[in-house]
């Protein structure tokens, strides 16, 4: 029976990995993930959870020793953040490429410079095409839920790869908020103990990530492409698993009213909560307007999106990330691309909103649905980035 607790969002999920049974914890502080990190050494040290924490001297580090461990058949668990994912960034490709189901926790924040300890998704979106499953919660209790998912979902036979979970740093990762833990048991029960497919073993020696010539590149590269667009029917299964089990629907993408919606706002993040309310008051005032949340960074869904946006005239697309040099940002970018060969597509309109931390506030959300009416009136039918900086 699960039981509902106030805690720090970044303490519920150093439970959630507890609960999960991990065996190696790699560990390097960085704001705003450190909680994170520092409450599972506590857990070690008070022998509430019995794993080999490893404090290392620097992320690249870190995910260095999250290899290791998952090579050997250990259930891997590592957090950062910021430029400490950006030190990772040799080696996140490592995982898979060799197929390493791991789990990292990833409390976003702003790239330097100018140094900011404040939340965007600038740090994870450099990180897109690195092969890393990426799922992104909108509050503490899906926070905590993803988390456990997470290990499922790496750990399938058809998937086999590491996961991000994605919460926005500050925003999330040191507000309190009521949980709903599970029982240990119950737990149990959605994530069996892991049994490697592969591992490294003294007593009989396998290869991995060995030279590749340039015949076999191509092909090794793509089945990890293949491997990664084919883990979304994984994924869903074990979501659908999930609510049966603790009532608590995930879906690729999320709706929002968008019944009956000529316009639909497009998000990812916490920000998506506040983007709800401001929703309801636009439909309150009899404003057509409805939201469209991603979960799913990666693999993107395509037809889930597709649907969730067909029959709208216009999408304001909103990032948390600067694309420099661009003309739009990441998300922007997915949608356009996806939707531009569709007969009926929408105006596709992108905006920058919340960068490095700057509030995002019902008012933002507003300006944006006033702003791609006005665009469209202006037949402007390509992805125009506006940036939100009032």
């Amino acid at each position: 029976m699960s039981k509902r607790v106030g805690m720090e969002v970044s303490i519920a999920i150093s439970e959630a990995v507890k609960m999960a049974n991990v065996d190696v914890v790699a560990a390097y502080p960085i704001t705003p993930q450190t909680h994170i990190v520092e409450h599972l050494s506590e857990l070690v040290a008070e022998g509430e959870l019995d794993a080999e924490f490893m404090p290392v001297e620097s992320e690249h580090s870190a995910m260095s020793a999250s290899l290791g461990s998952a090579a050997a058949g250990a259930r891997t668990f590592t957090a950062t953040s910021s430029q400490g994912l950006a030190l990772m960034h040799e080696l996140m490709y490592m995982a898979p490429g060799l197929r390493l189901p791991m789990v990292m926790a990833v409390a976003n924040r702003a790239v330097s410079p100018p140094i900011s300890i404040w939340n965007d998704h600038s740090d994870i979106m450099a990180e897109r095409d690195t092969g890393w499953i990426q799922v992104f919660a909108e509050n503490g209790q899906e926070a905590f839920d993803l988390t456990i998912q997470a290990y499922r979902i790496a750990e399938h036979p058809d998937v086999q790869l590491p996961v991000a979970v994605n919460l926005d740093g500050f925003t999330l990762s040191h507000v309190v908020e009521p949980i709903l833990l599970p029982d240990q048991a119950e737990v149990d029960k959605f994530l069996p103990p892991w049994k490697p497919m592969l591992q490294l073993d003294p007593a009989k020696p396998i290869s991995m990530g060995m030279f590749g010539i340039p015949e076999i590149y191509f092909e090794a590269k793509k089945a990890t492409d293949e491997a990664l667009v084919g883990s979304q029917k994984a994924i869903v299964a074990i979501w659908d698993e999930f609510e049966k089990l603790f009532g608590r629907k995930y879906n690729p993408i999320e709706t929002y009213k968008t019944e009956g919606a000529e316009t639909i706002l497009v998000t990812m993040g916490s920000i998506s909560e506040t983007a709800m309310t401001a929703v309801d008051q636009m439909r309150d005032q009899g404003i057509p307007v409805g939201l469209v949340r991603i979960r799913l960074w990666r693999p993107f869904p395509d037809k889930e999106f597709k649907a969730a946006v067909k029959g709208a005239k216009k999408l304001g697309v909103i990032d948390r990330c600067l694309t420099l040099g661009s003309h739009a940002n990441p998300v922007g970018q997915e949608v356009r691309s996806l939707l531009y060969q569709e007969k009926d597509r929408p105006y596709v309109f992108n905006f920058a909103l919340g960068i490095g931390g700057r509030d995002v506030t019902r008012a933002d959300f507003r300006y944006i649905y006033d702003q791609c009416q006005t665009l469209a009136a202006q037949g402007q039918d390509r992805c125009h980035m506006v940036g939100v900086m009032e």
